[in-house]
């Protein structure tokens, strides 16, 4: 997992969880006493082998960007770390992150010294446990341009978010934002392609997006490598 590199999206207002967030970013929210919820993301990274490690931060930052220089602190020889990237105003770049992909695209500079041949893009404020390194076999295997981690969700949650349309290879073919009546029905898909069982595909017929929060929510994540075609991944 040497040559895989971590991006951790630091989060934005979290106007839903107001006002646990009026003075820190969600990520930075206590979880189970002295824990936060960046936390949960960088422990799958490390649990993971994946010990390059990058934060950006932006909105409210203070006590995330705390908590992480106090908190990780590898051993030189692991030659690993757990880096902020804040958010700057450049000569070349005057405007602050426009965006998750914004974000990204910004610090790539920064990245690029390390010549990985990955990257795993991730949200800072989701609660769940994965082994990334699957994820990446998988992603490996189907020799992916992009692939990603989806959620399988009810019809009455998916008008919610963001929802992608898989053939029955598992490439992504179609993605609608919050779509609704006959635009909704039509981004129905055979969810046993990933491996869900008929009854449950029955009942989760909809893949959403990253931005998921169903009440039976299995993590997102993202995955990058230049390669042929997307796929999604339960």
């Amino acid at each position: 997992m040497q040559n895989v590199l971590a991006i951790i999206l630091g989060g934005g207002r979290g106007e839903r969880l107001y006002p646990l967030t009026k003075h820190r970013a969600k990520p930075a929210l206590p979880l189970a006493g002295k824990y936060r919820l960046i936390d949960i993301p960088v422990s799958n990274c490390i649990n993971s082998g994946l010990l390059k490690i990058y934060v950006l931060t932006q909105f409210n930052s203070a006590s995330l960007n705390q908590h992480i220089a106090n908190t990780y602190r590898f051993y030189p020889f692991m030659k690993g770390f757990v880096d902020v990237l804040a958010a700057q105003q450049t000569p070349a770049s005057p405007d602050w992150f426009q965006g998750t992909a914004d974000a990204v695209r910004k610090t790539l500079w920064v990245m690029s010294p390390w010549k990985v041949d990955d990257y795993l893009i991730l949200s800072g404020d989701h609660l769940y446990r994965m082994d990334y390194r699957l994820f990446l076999e998988h992603h490996h295997a189907t020799k992916a341009d992009v692939t990603i981690s989806v959620v399988p969700v009810e019809e009455s949650h998916a008008s919610s978010f963001g929802l992608m349309k898989i053939n029955d290879h598992g490439r992504v073919v179609e993605f609608k934002e919050k779509p609704t009546g006959q635009t909704l029905a039509n981004m129905k898909v055979d969810t046993r392609v990933l491996g869900l069982s008929p009854s449950a595909a029955s009942k989760t017929p909809f893949l959403a997006s990253s931005s998921c929060r169903s009440p039976h929510e299995v993590p997102p994540a993202r995955g990058f490598r230049a390669r042929r075609h997307s796929r999604s991944h339960p």
